[in-house]
């Protein structure tokens, strides 16, 4: 196996900051993006956002804070056996879900549809206005102030008419170029992660069981292995050990496959990796496989489950209703995202004034969410 070292980000090859900022003292530069976003609000926010099981269902349920803690584990596994960089690999990972809204992708589609006519919502694109424009935190500049590629990484997709607002970051969904391999691996540690604990979590609720997961080769072949191994192991502990076996298998063959398209292709340096045709971290196709048939399962048996369901219903209407309310009468908010409200309104007219609503929603815990559905239409709540 060849190196690939040269392929990594890395100080030298950083295309830097918007706003311009000394170098830091005993540390890299991704480090400290990565300290910026541990220390933000939008971070902490992150412990009362769900998952798939709303904050208050339980405590042992993952949670938006939870998994992306689980993302920068796995994807920095496999950024240091790739040789890549691990501080902006675990950056990637820590601020790529930042801009979801409270109650997953329920209220995430909730918002969509409020803004559809102010040029929509997407946790992506959100994710990189919390670092770009929305936390406050620093006297010289709004936002987090990250590096090209640390905000490279976080915006995974983005539409064609969006790409052409957005600068430089934007150019190479317009040009069909790559990102990076430390935000091509974060990408797909962030399957990893998501598919296996959702198995997890959905059997701790009861909402799947063994007997369906039995059909789906990836929980099958390591079911299998388990039970042959330790006949006697509890089925808690049994479950657990499947879990970590899921992880396991597919980070083993992602590197592996990973390295030898590197080995192929031979990419000179970052830019090299940003002209391939495809992304050169990728998993087997076998396994790209495997990981579809679960994927597919999980959303027809636990995401569509009628359990989940009635919540993202009642999710739904409560995003509904805070975006009419705030957004026919933005005295309702607090005085924060009233200003903010008016600094857009007077840019972009209505679509700001909608936009600085979708940013006060999207930045509120699930419960957070509740308690301000509850004050603004509930009579009995006065403030």
């Amino acid at each position: 196996m060849t190196g690939y070292a040269a392929c990594a980000a890395s100080d030298a090859n950083s295309r830097g900051r918007r706003h311009p900022e000394p170098p830091p003292s005993h540390r890299s530069e991704f480090q400290r993006d990565r300290d910026r976003i541990i220390h933000s609000a939008a971070f902490r926010r992150l412990e009362y956002k769900t998952q798939v099981f709303v904050n208050h269902e339980g405590d042992l349920f993952r949670t938006r804070l939870t998994h992306s803690i689980e993302v920068a584990q796995i994807a920095r596994t496999i950024a240091r056996a790739l040789q890549l960089n691990e501080d902006l690999t675990e950056t990637i990972a820590l601020a790529h879900d930042l801009g979801h809204t409270p109650f997953g992708h329920a209220g995430q589609d909730a918002l969509n549809a409020c803004m559809k006519d102010y040029g929509g919502f997407e946790h992506n694109l959100q994710s990189l206005r919390v670092v770009d424009e929305l936390e406050e935190r620093y006297a010289e500049f709004r936002g987090l102030n990250l590096t090209f590629e640390a905000r490279e990484g976080i915006l995974k997709h983005c539409s064609l008419p969006q790409a052409r607002l957005l600068g430089e970051i934007g150019e190479r969904f317009l040009n069909k170029r790559q990102p990076g391999l430390e935000a091509q691996l974060t990408n797909l540690a962030d399957e990893i992660a998501y598919n296996s604990h959702d198995v997890d979590d959905g059997l701790r609720a009861g909402l799947i069981t063994l007997e369906q997961l039995n059909a789906i080769d990836l929980f099958r072949e390591q079911y299998e292995e388990v039970r042959r191994r330790y006949p006697q192991l509890p089925e808690r502990r049994s479950i657990h050990e499947v879990v970590r076996r899921l992880i396991n298998c597919q980070a083993v063959d992602l590197i592996e496959t990973s390295r030898a398209r590197l080995d192929a292709a031979a990419p000179a340096d970052i830019e090299a990796v940003r002209a391939q045709p495809e992304p050169l971290v990728a998993f087997s196709d076998g396994m790209r496989e495997k990981n579809l048939e679960l994927k597919r399962f999980l959303r027809s048996q636990l995401y569509r489950h009628y359990r989940v369901h009635r919540m993202t219903a009642k999710a739904t209407r409560v995003i509904q209703a805070l975006f009419t309310a705030f957004f026919d009468d933005v005295r309702l908010m607090p005085q924060e995202a009233q200003h903010a409200s008016a600094e857009l309104a007077d840019r972009q007219g209505e679509a700001g004034r909608a936009r600085a609503v979708a940013d006060y929603i999207a930045g509120m815990t699930d419960r957070f969410a509740i308690a301000e559905y509850e004050r603004v239409y509930n009579p009995k709540e006065l403030t």
